[in-house]
């Protein structure tokens, strides 16, 4: 469930004021609210932006709740499960942590007692907009209070953020102080954590390049973007869950190992050599693991696509249908091999070293060395092999119509990885590299096209001869391999314009 929120701080004198401009208002009784709060030793959950909550007091009764951070301050995605019994974290929840803790073990961290006063803002056809609690906050240490504060926290329900605007203005019209930058957002266990002196510095947060950022500080930044990545869709993977904007965490995890591979490739200079290697041996096998799983789900995705490119002449459904059920039944064979790979000791200490990669990063000499003077170098060294080819594969411009799928899916590959090289370094060395990436992932982009249709005919075709005595599936597998020809076909006679588009002058002068 996806939580949208805003804070603000109260001092003792602070009244709330009449909030009717926003809504039709009711107050709630005042509850008194317990709430203890988890969290590992070094405090990884914290760290991480995540919380792992145990509360009593309120309607809900005894509830454990776990809160994951989204790209947006202010919403979360919010998890809870009724409590087993005390002290005892519900199995659910401590899955979804997993990538968090990383086998560390769980203890309460911060106690708060909160009084709480709920004012239930509603519309006109009495929906519930939006819920405002004025919670005054007690941080126990023991039997004394380290802390006191109020704070007032509004939770949109069912309305719109005009709603959350409306309910601003007439909170700091009284008085209400919003955070401003990191302040904007602070979680009520962590101004406990910090008050207790229990706290320390986030992990894989985004730090600030210096004026004259050394090589180093770049491919820690494209580390730390990537790390991140595969650690935030770790608990929806688990949850087999889709995310809010339609893509899957299956897909966000393996972009995030595939770029990371390609990155530790690209950069293996400013690194430690043997370092690189054994990271890169590992992530190959969490690819192989999310490999699986997500090349079914392409194939479900565009075998419905497929099918209903050409309204005027519909394959038929049911055929269409009986490919679907034996995807599905691979799929989830796949997911299997995943969850497997996910809850293994193996993935954990992968992880960590993930973490430890970003947080102490091993450095070669050339590392130290201005960005300026370096990057383009390395970054002409993938430029280079997509333009120029090989004894095994042609170069980007010598594609043609003729050669086999397995030239254009290379030339693919070396698209990606001269993208996610540009596109790292464009932070430091600018628009010249910015325009290079984009120019590149428009290529890369009918390239992905072209592979995807290939891959989803051969699919077609064996699909068809997994039941050879369903004629009406054969016939339906035929005319979707077409389909996916023409596809091929498509991409093939619209790639040259695209990659002279790449070549312009400004988009690779740079790297001369």
């Amino acid at each position: 469930m996806l939580e949208e929120e805003r804070k603000y701080l109260a001092g003792d004198g602070f009244t709330m004021p009449d909030l009717g401009a926003a809504g039709r208002v009711s107050a709630r009784e005042p509850v008194t609210l317990r709430a203890t709060y988890y969290d590992t030793p070094e405090r990884l959950l914290t760290r991480h932006g995540i919380s792992l909550r145990y509360r009593k007091g309120d309607v809900a009764a005894k509830v454990w709740t776990v809160k994951l951070p989204s790209s947006r301050a202010g919403v979360r995605f919010e998890y809870s499960r009724p409590s087993q019994g005390a002290g005892v974290v519900p199995p659910s929840l401590l899955d979804l942590v997993t990538a968090y803790r990383r086998g560390r073990p769980l203890a309460p961290a911060a106690v708060l007692r909160t009084v709480r006063t709920v004012y239930e803002v509603s519309g006109a056809d009495g929906r519930l907009l939006a819920e405002v609690a004025d919670d005054s906050v007690s941080v126990l240490d023991g039997r004394d209070v380290a802390l006191r504060f109020r704070e007032i926290e509004v939770e949109l329900v069912d309305g719109d953020r005009a709603v959350l605007d409306e309910v601003e203005k007439l909170l700091l019209a009284a008085g209400a102080r919003a955070g401003t930058g990191a302040d904007a957002f602070v979680p009520k266990h962590v101004r406990a954590l910090e008050a207790l002196g229990s706290v320390e510095a986030p992990l894989l947060a985004a730090r600030a390049r210096p004026g004259t950022a050394h090589a180093g500080d770049v491919v820690i930044e494209a580390i730390r973007r990537d790390v991140a990545r595969i650690l935030k869709h770790d608990p929806f993977a688990r949850m087999r869950e889709t995310m809010p904007n339609g893509d899957t965490p299956v897909h966000q995890m393996r972009v995030g190992t595939r770029r990371l591979r390609s990155d530790l490739q690209t950069f293996q200079a400013l690194l430690d050599p043997r370092w690189t290697a054994r990271l890169r041996e590992e992530l190959a096998w969490l690819a192989g693991a999310l490999g699986g799983a997500r090349d079914v789900e392409v194939l479900r995705e565009r075998l419905f696509r497929t099918a209903a490119a050409d309204p005027l002449a519909p394959v038929d459904p049911r055929a269409v249908a009986r490919i679907d059920a034996a995807l599905a039944r691979q799929q989830d064979s796949a997911l299997r091999v995943l969850d497997k790979a996910l809850h293994s000791r193996r993935y954990v200490k992968l992880l960590d070293a993930l973490v430890a990669a970003v947080e102490e990063p091993r450095l070669a000499p050339l590392a130290w060395e201005p960005a300026q003077d370096v990057l383009a170098g390395i970054v002409r060294k993938p430029w280079r092999r997509l333009v120029d080819g090989n004894d095994e594969v042609v170069g980007a411009g010598a594609l043609t119509p003729d050669l086999p799928d397995y030239d254009w899916h290379e030339v693919r590959k070396r698209a990606k990885r001269a993208r996610y090289a540009a596109d790292a370094v464009s932070a430091v060395l600018g628009s010249e590299a910015r325009l290079l990436a984009k120019a590149v992932a428009r290529a890369q982009g009918v390239l992905g096209e072209h592979q995807d249709a290939a891959i989803a005919g051969d699919a077609w075709l064996e699909a068809a001869a997994a039941a050879p005595d369903d004629h009406a599936l054969a016939v339906t597998a035929g005319r979707l391999f077409e389909r996916e020809r023409a596809t091929v076909t498509r991409a093939r006679a619209d790639f040259p314009a695209v990659w002279e588009m790449v070549m312009e002058e400004k988009n690779i002068a740079w790297l001369r």
